[in-house]
Formats: C-alpha cells, sequence, structure tokens
C-alpha cells in the first residue's frame, strides 16, 4: 500500500518542523525538533524520524520549504516550492480554518502577524528584534522562576492578581520580574504577568494601526501556552482559535504550496528522496573579492570536499548543490 503526499519543511531558528499532507489537504503527519544551531542536522534528522513512524509508503509528490532556513532546507532536498512564512502561515490557515481574518504568530525567535480578507493577505507584520516580544522570552523567565515551560500556561492561569509587568523591552522586563519576585509577589500572578506583558508588545509593535477581525487564529509554538491564549482573548475580548497543529503550521502551509504547485505543472517533482537523511553535506563561507561589495558567498556541498579550506571560491571542488550570498548572482547556482 502506498500513498501520494506533499512534503513541507520549516526551518526556523529555534525549532525545524516537517508535515506531509495528502492530494487533498488533509493532514496526515509531521515531525518536530530543534534545530540546535545546525539546521542541516536537523532537516536530515526530521526526514529519518518523519519516514521512520510511516504506516505505508510515501511517494512524494512535491516537496516545499519555508522558514528562514528555506533555501539552505530547499537546496538540501530539492524543493518544489520556497516560500516566506508569510505565505506558508497564511496557507495553512485558510484551509484549516474557513473565514480566518487575523493570524497572530509566535516562535522562538521572532514573532509576526498576519491579515487576511477573503483568503487574500491584505497586511502583514513581522518582528526580528525585540526580544521582549518573541518565545525565548517566556522561556528564560520561567527557567528564572523554576518552573517548566510545559507547566507555565497552566500555572499562569491559576492567577487571580496578575502582576503589572514592563513589557516594552526584555531587559526591563526582567528587571521589573525579578524586583516584584523580591517583593513576595505569587509565581501564577509573576507568570501571568509576564503573558499580559507580551500581548501588550505584540499588539502594540505588530498589530498598530492594523484591524484585527475575528476569525483570530493563533499559531507557533507560544501558542500551546494557554496563559498565553487566555491574554490575547482579554486583549482582543475575541475567542482565539489554537489549530491543532499550530506548531507545524508552516510545514503544513509549505507542503499545501507544493501541492498546489504539482498541480499546475507538469515536471516532476525535484524531490532527492529520503536518502536524503543519510547523506553528508559540507558549507563553505568565502568572501569574493571581484569587487568592492566583497560579498560573502555560501556553497553547500554534497559528499567530502577535494580541499577542506579552499581560499577561493572558484577552487570549491565536489558537487555543489545550492550557492548563494553574492548580490550580483554571479556565483548563485539555481
Amino acid at each position: 500500500m502506498s500513498l501520494d503526499v506533499y512534503l513541507g519543511i520549516d526551518v526556523g531558528s529555534v525549532t525545524t518542523k516537517l508535515a506531509l499532507v495528502d492530494e487533498t489537504g488533509k493532514y496526515i503527519d509531521s515531525y518536530m525538533l530543534r534545530t540546535a544551531g545546525k539546521p542541516v542536522i536537523a532537516v536530515q534528522s526530521g526526514m529519518k524520524e518523519l519516514y521512520k513512524k510511516k504506516l505505508c509508503e510515501y511517494n512524494i509528490q512535491g516537496v516545499g520549504t519555508t522558514g528562514s532556513g528555506r533555501n539552505l532546507a530547499g537546496a538540501l532536498v530539492g524543493a518544489d516550492v520556497i516560500k516566506n512564512e508569510i505565505t506558508a502561515h497564511a496557507v495553512a490557515a485558510s484551509t484549516y480554518i474557513p473565514g480566518v481574518q487575523t493570524i497572530l504568530e509566535i516562535g522562538g525567535q521572532d514573532s509576526k502577524i498576519i491579515i487576511l480578507r477573503d483568503g487574500i493577505v491584505t497586511d502583514f507584520a513581522m518582528n526580528t528584534v525585540c526580544a521582549a516580544g518573541t518565545g525565548s522570552f517566556l522561556d528564560q523567565q520561567a527557567s528564572r522562576l523554576n518552573v517548566p515551560i510545559e507547566k507555565f500556561g497552566e500555572t499562569a492561569l491559576k492567577s487571580t492578581s496578575p502582576a503589572r509587568i514592563a513589557g516594552r523591552c526584555g531587559v526591563f522586563a526582567e528587571s521589573d520580574l525579578i524586583h516584584k519576585q523580591q517583593l513576595g509577589y505569587p509565581v501564577e500572578d509573576l507568570l501571568y504577568g509576564l503573558c499580559q506583558a507580551l500581548v501588550r508588545n505584540y499588539l502594540s509593535n505588530l498589530a498598530l494601526g492594523k484591524e484585527l477581525l475575528p476569525i483570530v487564529t493563533f499559531q507557533g509554538g507560544v501558542a500551546t501556552n494557554s496563559g498565553m491564549v487566555k491574554a490575547f482573548e482579554e486583549a482582543l475580548n475575541t475567542k482565539v482559535v489554537v489549530p491543532q497543529n499550530h506548531q507545524t503550521m508552516g510545514a503544513i502551509g509549505a507542503a499545501l504550496l507544493a501541492m498546489e504547485n504539482h498541480q499546475f505543472t507538469t515536471n516532476p517533482t525535484k524531490f532527492k528522496g529520503w536518502e536524503v537523511g543519510e547523506m553528508h553535506f559540507n558549507s563553505i563561507t568565502n568572501q569574493c573579492g571581484d569587487c568592492s561589495n566583497s560579498c560573502e558567498v555560501i556553497t553547500i556541498v554534497e559528499g567530502e570536499l577535494e580541499d577542506k579550506h579552499p581560499q577561493k571560491i572558484k577552487d570549491i571542488k565536489g558537487n555543489i548543490i545550492a550557492r548563494w550570498g553574492g548580490t550580483c548572482g554571479k556565483w548563485d547556482i539555481s
């Protein structure tokens, strides 16, 4: 027995997600693991684990990648579609949550808001600068309060008088938290205060000037935190929908985009096969000195290198599968 499926890969700075959908767009399976600063290994490990879970043989009809490491992942596995996170999350949300008009997404290192009208993205904003608007901020403060992140939401919901914590800046928020901790505030009030602080930060930075209409959906790893869900519902005065596969919605969206691409093209997939999980890859960074831009060019090579430390880009020998980083594009490989 075999099943025709589409693979989506979302490589983020904190986690890497892989997902499969069938030819109708129905969710089949997914796998998530820590990127741990090694996106190549994360993609390979994720593919091996996802394949290990299979209940039948998968015939990959198309592959899509997204996330901050989408170009790297696309080169490794042979992606047919490489799209940004805004597009991937919007496609997944509009597919599984009919009528969605506002997408809240908070990941480990960044956050974003997406506004849809009639299934079309009309506006969006991303925060990649302020630490107080990310999941890592909650992780760090939960650790400071000696609360397992898995228990964060459950504990925060016990709060009856949340602490008012300055959430405009991560440094000030941490200082304010320590001060209130020293004053003897209950842990649950500190935790829910943190949730409210992050929501205020998010709405004042990303949602400023935007009309947030229901249906509102909350995606990304932080959506697991029930304290954050409640804080958003209170701030927006509306119900916030958390999709069943909220952590892997980016990967699901990439898979759906690969499915859409396959429906409108007769070209076979570029997918290199599940064997990618066992291949050996090297990445090399060289500075191009051909002009004053001095671009840093990244080269991905499959297999062993003939020269471990090539001095110039043109000296790199081997099976070069991808290259990018140059302003003029002279070194890029399509």
